[in-house]
């Protein structure tokens, strides 16, 4: 065979494997949307389920997808276990689990478990934060590699800030609290690259919802995405009063943005060449261009200080528009370039909690959505609300829906649920 033609073909192999895995849980884009264009969307507890595996306590991190192995985190807290489950994508088996013991006193808010943040992976390792317990790095058979003590975390809620890998650095955001740093670490070893402190500082002005609040309140749950421009990746991520930039090589702060929430859960989003950030308890939303240099604020395409929107999970960008889950389970949909909201809708479900906590995905055409009752609703991606179905399981979720091979990957308090359309094996597709 030519060896350009071969080349060709090793290459397309490598493309099409990794768009069919969700290796991490913002996905393989980094911003909630799936290269999929079709998943399932209509099931229940048992219609359209090819496995559903218990867990062992709630949590509130979601899964992750690669090849035939799905990962997860795992706290059990009465014991202070904080670990990494791996399950077999056919057939739901539990294939292993490792990670650690820390019996120490962390502080967490009661829906918050130690195992909030979801592991990442690049394919020949899996990474998870355990808070004060550290960072670890697994091979795909459970290996430990390397695991890294950053320092305890302080703050009433706990964390929830995911790792993140691009090229040789893994990239997490040591935070709330004191302190507060957001490291790039390398890959294959846990050894430190470049690290920012970014301590939390009320602005001048306090925010309406925040006035008589104490400062062990506010700070940011939120995990960094990576954009690369014309000439430079930038690490973006929102903390408290601000959305900062950095150069991925070197830690370099490059641009910032005044106006965010002294309290921040959302991450960001970046699509269509603009930068979505949302704050969280009294929600801001803020869209501006990668690429700024020093104090972008006043440079952002618009900037909206709401009050009384909470926010959680993380918004999907699509066509020119916004799609966002606000916590009190109303859907909304903004202009992209002005902001105009195009509508605001309840989101109806069949049990009881109507709110969300998971972060909008985007598969072909249609957004997925699961609130804290476990009822998934498939939304249309467009300029009117519709509503194609509403899915559920019966069982309660704070977590993000993943999407591999046609396939959809829930966690709920009590199991890993697999959805498919066919009855056929992941493998034979």
């Amino acid at each position: 065979m030519n060896s350009k033609i071969s080349a060709l073909l090793s290459l397309f192999s490598c493309l099409t494997i990794h768009a069919s895995d969700w290796p991490s849980w913002r996905g393989p884009l980094g911003n909630n949307i799936s290269p999929e264009s079709e998943a399932p969307t209509q099931w229940d507890k048992t219609k359209n389920i090819r496995w559903r595996a218990e867990l062992p306590s709630p949590g509130n991190s979601s899964p992750i997808v690669f090849g035939n192995r799905v990962y997860i985190t795992q706290a059990v807290e009465d014991e202070g276990i904080r670990e990494v489950l791996c399950f077999d994508r056919i057939t739901g088996k539990l294939l292993w689990k490792k990670g650690t013991v820390y019996k120490e006193k962390e502080q967490r808010h009661e829906t918050n478990t130690h195992c909030a943040a979801s592991p990442v992976t690049d394919g020949e390792r899996v990474i998870a934060h355990f808070g004060s317990a550290g960072l670890f790095c697994f091979d795909l058979e459970g290996k430990e590699l390397w695991h890294v003590d950053l320092g305890k975390q302080n703050h009433t809620w706990g964390n929830a800030s995911s790792p993140v890998i691009q090229g040789n650095l893994v990239l997490i955001y040591h935070g709330p609290g004191t302190p507060s740093i957001l490291y790039a670490l390398d890959k294959t070893s846990g050894k430190k690259v470049w690290s920012v402190d970014l301590p939390e500082v009320y602005p001048k002005e306090r925010f309406d919802g925040f006035a008589g609040k104490t400062d062990g309140m506010m700070g940011s749950f939120a995990t960094p995405i990576v954009v690369k421009t014309s000439n430079r990746q930038e690490v973006v991520l929102p903390v408290s009063n601000q959305v900062r930039a950095f150069e991925l090589s070197t830690g370099k702060p490059l641009w910032f943005c005044e106006g965010m929430n002294p309290l921040v859960y959302s991450s960001p989003t970046y699509t269509e060449g603009s930068i979505v950030t949302m704050g969280g308890y009294f929600g801001s939303v803020s869209v501006v261009k990668p690429g700024g240099s020093g104090n972008m604020t006043g440079n952002q395409t618009w900037y909206e200080q709401r009050a009384k929107k909470h926010r959680i999970g993380s918004p999907v960008i699509h066509k020119g528009r916004i799609f966002i889950g606000n916590t009190d389970g109303h859907a909304e949909c903004l202009d992209l370039a002005t902001g105009k909201q195009l509508w605001l809708e309840r989101l109806k479900g069949n049990e009881a909690d109507g709110e969300t906590w998971a972060s909008m995905v985007l598969v072909g055409g249609n957004i997925y959505i699961v609130n804290r009752s476990g009822d998934t609703f498939v939304l249309r991606a467009g300029p009117a609300f519709e509503v194609v179905s509403i899915n559920s399981v019966g069982e309660k979720s704070n977590s993000t829906i993943a999407v591999s091979r046609g396939d959809l990957f829930l966690r709920t308090h009590q199991a890993l649920w697999c959805i498919s359309d066919t009855k056929q094996t992941a493998s034979a597709r």
